[in-house]
C-alpha cells in the first residue's frame, strides 16, 4: 500500500505540503529522514526518534547487505523487527557507496563489482540485486540504483553515467514488479550532474516509467550551492505533480527551506548527527560551536525555546563539558537537540505551506537565523 495526496499548493513560491500513505504510517511532507545508515540512527534509540519526530528514517543498502547480511534480516522478516522500528524505512540503493568507494570498485553495462571494504570479499552489486536485498530489507520505498558522479565532471562522462542510470532504473522497476508481493514502493533517481540538458533527458526517460516517486539525484556532490539551486530549480517542475519529489543528500536548514520553495517533498542527509557528534548545534538564530570555551560556565539552555529533551534538562556548560570529556552522552544529547531542530523546521514549513504563508515564513526563517546565537533569548 503506498499513495501520495498533494494536500496544499503554496501561494507564494512552488511549496506544496502533502500526505504519503504507507502500510506502516502516513509521512507528512515536506519532510526530513534522519539516516540510519546500519539500520541505527547513530547514539539514538527508536524511542529517541520517535520523541523528535521521526516519521521515516533512511537505511542504506550497501551497508545493510555486507553487515548484519540479508540472511540474518530475513530471520526478522526485514529491518523494521531486527531495529524495533514499527514506522516507514526508505533505502537507497547502494550506487552512492559505490561511488564514494570507487576505488574498490568497477562499472559495467550490468552493474557494480566491488569489494568490501570491510573484508574485502568480491560482489556485484546490479540493478536486479539491488531491488532484491531491499525486498529483504523489508523498506517501504526503495531507490533504483544509479551511477552518481562527483564534480565537476566533463559533459560525455555526466552523459554516459546518465544513460546508465536510466536505462537501470527499467531494469529495476521489471525486477520490482516481478514480486507479487510487494508492499512498498520504488523511486525512480534523475541524472545529469550540473548540464540542464542532460537533466531534461533524464527526466523525461524516467518519468515514462510508472515509479511511486522520484528523485533529483547527484547534488550536494562538492558543487557551488548556487549550482545546486539551480540544477534542482530546474529539475523539480519536470518531476509528476501528483507524486513525491525528493532531493537526495541534502542538506543545511537553509537548503531545507529554499528546496521546499521550489517543490521538493522528501530530503535526506547526515549533516544533523554528524555535526552533533562533533559539537555543531542548529539552533533558529544560528549554529553553535559547543566546545567554544564561552560556553565553559553558560547556564542557559542551547535554545530556551527549543522543545527538546536536550534544551529542557541540560546547560550550555554541561554539554560543553560533556563534549570535551568525550562522553557517549555528549553524542546522545546533541543529536537530540540538532534531529528536533530539524524535524521542528519541517512541521513549521509543512504549517506555513498550510496556512499559505510560506513567503513570510521563509523570509522571517532567514532574518532570524542570520540574527547570531547572542539574540537567542526565553
Amino acid at each position: 500500500m503506498f499513495s501520495f495526496e498533494l494536500l496544499k499548493k503554496g501561494g507564494g513560491e512552488k511549496e506544496r505540503r502533502g500526505k504519503i500513505t504507507t502500510s506502516r504510517g502516513v509521512i507528512e511532507t515536506p519532510i526530513f529522514m534522519p539516516v540510519g545508515t546500519l539500520g541505527s540512527v547513530k547514539s539514538l534509540s527508536v524511542e529517541d526518534l520517535k520523541d523528535v519526530g521521526a516519521q521515516i528514517i533512511l537505511g542504506n543498502t550497501y551497508h545493510l547487505y555486507l553487515r548484519p547480511g540479508c540472511t540474518i534480516l530475513d530471520l526478522f522478516d526485514g529491518l523494521h523487527r531486527f531495529m524495533n522500528w514499527d514506522r516507514p524505512i526508505l533505502t537507497d540503493s547502494g550506487g552512492f557507496q559505490v561511488f564514494s568507494l570507487a576505488d574498490l570498485s568497477k562499472i559495467t553495462e550490468q552493474g557494480y563489482s566491488f569489494q568490501s571494504h570491510i573484508d574485502g570479499s568480491k560482489h556485484m552489486m546490479t540493478p536486479e540485486k539491488s531491488v532484491e536485498i531491499q525486498l529483504s530489507i523489508g523498506s517501504d520505498i526503495m531507490m533504483c540504483l544509479d551511477q552518481c558522479i562527483g564534480y565537476p565532471a566533463g559533459k560525455k562522462e555526466t552523459e554516459n553515467a546518465m544513460h546508465l542510470t536510466n536505462r537501470w532504473a527499467k531494469r529495476c522497476y521489471d525486477r520490482w514488479q516481478e514480486d507479487n508481493s510487494r508492499d512498498n514502493a520504488l523511486f525512480g533517481i534523475v541524472q545529469g550532474g550540473m548540464y540542464k540538458d542532460l537533466r531534461k533527458i533524464s527526466a523525461e526517460q524516467i518519468c515514462e516509467i510508472d515509479f511511486s516517486g522520484f528523485a533529483v539525484g547527484g547534488l550536494s556532490v562538492g558543487e557551488p550551492v548556487e549550482l545546486m539551486y539551480e540544477m534542482a530549480e530546474h529539475n523539480l517542475p519536470m518531476l509528476p505533480e501528483d507524486k513525491p519529489r525528493y532531493v537526495m543528500g541534502v542538506g543545511t536548514p537553509e537548503n531545507l527551506v529554499t528546496l521546499v520553495g521550489m517543490g521538493a517533498d522528501m530530503f535526506d542527509c547526515v549533516m544533523p548527527t554528524r555535526n552533533a557528534r562533533n559539537g555543531k548545534l542548529f539552533t533558529r538564530h544560528g549554529d553553535i560551536n559547543i566546545s567554544n570555551a564561552r560556553y565553559a560556565d553558560d547556564t542557559k539552555p542551547l535554545d530556551p525555546l527549543c522543545g527538546c529533551e536536550t534544551c529542557r534538562n541540560y546547560s550550555r556548560a554541561y554539554l560543553r563539558h560533556l563534549y570535551k570529556s568525550r562522553e557517549l552522552l555528549s553524542y546522545r544529547l546533541n543529536t537530540i537537540h540538532n534531529l528536533y531542530y530539524y524535524l521542528d523546521l519541517m512541521e513549521n514549513i509543512r504549517n506555513a505551506v498550510f496556512n499559505s504563508d510560506f513567503k513570510n515564513f521563509k523570509s522571517n526563517f532567514f532574518e532570524d537565523r542570520n540574527k547570531g546565537i547572542d539574540a537567542l533569548t526565553d
